[in-house]
């Protein structure tokens, strides 16, 4: 745990939401069960095995002897989030979390639950291909954008902001897309963006209407029972994606498996859709280092080839 509390002694204070550490990763041995993130105001501890109370108290009084320097006018807000297989014990440990809890990334802003769930609204990971998309689409003006597995759609927000001329977002659970509206008009976005609660398995007429694609999303979650699982259904996504993009376009795939490596994409991408350039894989943020790169998440870049002029 001393690496934790060393990193916790430096903490910068962070405008955007953001991680800070991740033992996750396997950079920081004893630490590997452990992962610190802040979603401003509040400090958000989660752990994938129990934390004694004693070790509890000192992560506290960390935080709280940083925070006195860093901002000691204003209260500490820390919550500690205990994840076990599917399960998620929450406890809010000192302070409180706002409601409604507001974050930003790159100017953009962002709706989380913090203590609900085991998913807050906002997957800190994924920054780098927000990035990324948003730069592109703002050198295609007008540009049109797929988004599936679209959750609370902050790939929506961040292509519109950048100059897309409409998104699609897809995702099964009409739960998430209404946070996704709400992402939206956070940001000041009443038009451009349409929102379908479909399971994209059951028909793809209605998504295929509305192409074809400058830029088709996919980031489906690696392992969700009765929805999908990647090893078996990620080839049934590329195999739609030369009808779903248009010439010139670019697809984003987005795998988060440690048991699968970015070849694992690539070769269902030479076998499935072989007329598709790899451009390039995405670099993760730079507090996700990773041991292996081939545990961690994977974002490739794919391009549709234009036709050849004659």
């Amino acid at each position: 745990m001393y690496a934790l509390l060393d990193t916790i002694a430096t903490l910068p204070l962070p405008t955007d939401a953001q991680r800070l550490f991740h033992g996750r990763g396997g950079c920081y041995p004893g630490c590997e069960h452990l992962t610190l993130d802040y979603f401003a105001p509040v400090w958000l501890l989660t752990s994938f095995q129990p934390v004694a109370e004693d070790d509890l108290e000192r992560i506290g009084a960390a935080l709280a002897a940083r925070w006195a320097v860093l901002a000691p006018d204003a209260p500490l807000n820390w919550v500690y989030q205990l994840r076990q297989e599917v399960k998620a014990e929450t406890r809010v440990m000192a302070g409180s979390v706002p409601e409604p809890h507001v974050v930003s990334e790159n100017g953009a802003r962002f709706r989380v639950h913090l203590p609900r769930g085991l998913n807050h609204g906002f997957f800190l990971d994924m920054a780098e291909g927000r990035r990324w998309a948003r730069e592109y689409v703002a050198t295609r003006p007008g540009a049109r954008v797929l988004n599936l597995f679209a959750y609370t759609c902050s790939f929506s927000v961040v292509a519109l902001l950048g100059g897309a001329g409409q998104v699609v977002n897809v995702d099964m659970s009409d739960g998430a897309l209404a946070i996704g509206k709400r992402n939206h008009l956070l940001n000041g976005l009443e038009r451009g963006a349409s929102f379908l609660p479909h399971d994209i398995f059951s028909s793809w007429g209605k998504i295929t209407r509305s192409g074809p694609y400058d830029l088709v999303v996919m980031d489906p979650p690696s392992y969700q029972k009765g929805s999908f699982v990647a090893e078996k259904d990620y080839a049934r996504l590329i195999r739609r994606l030369p009808d779903l993009l248009a010439p010139g376009g670019h697809a984003l795939l987005c795998l988060n498996s440690p048991k699968l490596g970015p070849d694992f994409l690539q070769e269902q991408v030479a076998s499935l859709a072989p007329g598709l350039v790899f451009v390039e894989r995405l670099a993760n943020p730079a507090a996700f280092v990773d041991v292996s790169s081939e545990r961690a998440l994977k974002v490739l870049v794919y391009r549709q080839p234009a036709p050849a002029q004659g």
